[in-house]
């Protein structure tokens, strides 16, 4: 069980496989679907979630940075936001894999922030590059017979300039 701060209520995140991960309310209450489940009380503080290990790790670390720097006491607002976005330039840095499974993880739980910040990754990734290379990126297979992609780029010249 991955565990961490013991200052606050704490909610369980429960993988089918019964792996849990325990974390602050004040860390799961950056997720608007765990906001709602325990608002409604249909969470009895076990929230189930259908992601892997390594994502729900990942969402977490990104969900504590957020809430821990967003409900500072202290009055250096300016520092918090600079220590945000260095935060969130160095999260970013991972394969175009787990920025997709995170993203899926973070849409699922209704954590706009990092799905912002995953959907900009993607498309700073994709700024620039060619159809070709955007598949390749992206894992995406050329299923188009050359007559139709040729009738796409026709169609759609004004995004291949």
């Amino acid at each position: 069980m991955m565990s961490t701060s013991s200052s606050s209520k704490k909610i369980v995140l429960k993988r089918r496989d019964g792996e849990t991960f325990e974390i602050d309310e004040i860390t799961a209450l950056e997720s608007q679907t765990i906001k709602f489940m325990i608002e409604d009380e249909c969470a009895d503080n076990v929230i189930p979630v259908p992601f892997t290990s390594s994502t729900i790790s990942k969402i977490i670390e990104y969900c504590k940075k957020h809430a821990e720097l967003s409900n500072k006491d202290d009055n250096d607002d300016d520092k918090a936001v600079e220590d945000l976005k260095s935060f969130d330039t160095e999260f970013v840095k991972l394969d175009i894999d787990i920025i997709q499974d995170i993203l899926l993880a973070a849409n699922f739980l209704n954590i706009k922030k990092l799905i912002d910040l995953m959907y900009q990754s993607i498309a700073d990734r994709l700024k620039g590059k060619t159809p070709e290379e955007i598949r390749e990126i992206l894992n995406i297979k050329n299923d188009l017979s050359p007559e139709e992609e040729e009738e796409a780029r026709k169609e759609n010249a004004w995004d291949f300039k």
